[in-house]
C-alpha cells in the first residue's frame, strides 16, 4: 500500500488544496494517483446522496475514474463535527469500511493521497478518531500547517500527538492562510528548528492556485521514512515541476 495521509493543524488550513497539489506533484512524475477523503461533513444533497466538494475535487484530480463511494465512504450534510453529524444520521463510522475502501483504491494506483477531516484528534465516534485512520491503513502522515498567528503551538501539539499515537511523521507543509501574517519567515524558521521532520514546501498566499501550479511549491522527494515502516511509499524522482522560492 502506498500513499500519504494529510492532516492539518485545524479546520480550513488548506488540507484539500495541499492534497491536490501532492497528487499533481506525483502525477508529474508519471505515477498513477488517486485521492480519498474518508469522512466529510457539510456535504451538498444530490440525486445520488450527499456529496462533498472536497471529495469531488480529489476524485476529479485522480489519474483514473473511481466510484465516489470509495473516495468518500462517509458523507454527511450538516456542516458540523463529523461524529455529531453521523449520530444525527444514525450512522456509525467504521474503521473497517474506510480500510476496505482504501485497499480497493490502492490496488488501482501507485499512490493514494488520503485527506483527513478537521484536525488530527477530531472524533469520529465514541472511541474513534481521525488519528486512528493512518495507522489502520499503514500510511505516514503529512501535516499542513496553516500559517497564521498561533500556528507554532498548533503545529507542535499536532506533531507531538502524531508520534505519541504511534504515527509516522513524513513531513510538514506550510500553507499561508493569512495574507497579512506578520513575521511569517521568523515563524517558519522556528518551525524548521523545532520540528524533526522535513519541510516539504511553503505555499504562499495566492488565490485560485491550480493543483499543477501548487505542485511547484512542493518537494515530496524530501520525504524520509524510518527503516521498517510498512508503507511502500514510492521514491519520487528528483526533477519534475520547477521549484519556487
Amino acid at each position: 500500500m502506498s500513499g500519504l495521509f494529510v492532516t492539518g493543524t485545524d479546520t480550513d488550513c488548506g488540507k484539500t488544496e495541499i492534497s491536490l497539489g501532492l497528487m499533481a506533484a506525483f502525477q508529474a512524475r508519471d505515477l498513477q494517483v488517486l485521492g480519498m477523503k474518508p469522512v466529510a461533513s457539510g456535504c451538498e444533497r444530490g440525486p445520488e446522496g450527499p456529496r462533498s466538494r472536497d471529495a469531488l475535487r480529489l476524485l476529479a484530480q485522480g489519474s483514473s475514474p473511481a466510484p465516489y463511494s470509495l473516495v468518500n465512504p462517509y458523507a454527511f450534510e450538516p456542516p458540523i463535527a463529523p461524529h455529531i453529524a453521523a449520530g444525527e444520521s444514525g450512522v456509525e463510522i467504521r474503521l473497517a469500511t474506510i480500510k476496505q475502501a482504501f485497499q480497493t483504491l490502492a490496488r488501482e494506483a501507485d499512490q493514494v493521497i488520503v485527506e483527513g477531516v478537521g484536525g488530527w484528534r477530531v472524533p469520529l465516534g465514541s472511541s474513534l478518531f481521525v488519528s486512528d485512520i493512518p495507522q489502520a491503513i499503514g500510511l505516514p502522515v503529512v501535516v499542513v500547517v496553516g500559517l497564521k498567528l498561533g500556528c507554532i503551538n498548533h503545529a507542535l501539539l499536532t506533531m507531538e500527538s502524531i508520534r505519541a499515537k504511534g504515527g509516522v511523521l513524513a513531513g510538514w507543509i506550510a500553507n499561508q492562510i493569512d495574507p497579512r501574517m506578520r513575521a511569517r519567515d521568523a515563524n517558519l524558521a522556528t518551525l524548521a528548528a523545532l520540528v524533526e521532520a522535513p519541510c516539504l514546501g511553503v505555499v504562499p498566499w495566492i488565490a485560485g492556485l491550480e493543483p499543477k501550479d501548487l505542485a511547484g511549491y512542493l518537494n515530496p522527494e524530501l520525504i524520509t521514512l524510518p527503516p521498517g515502516h510498512t508503507s511502500k511509499l514510492r521514491t519520487v524522482k528528483a526533477g519534475g515541476p520547477s521549484r519556487r522560492a
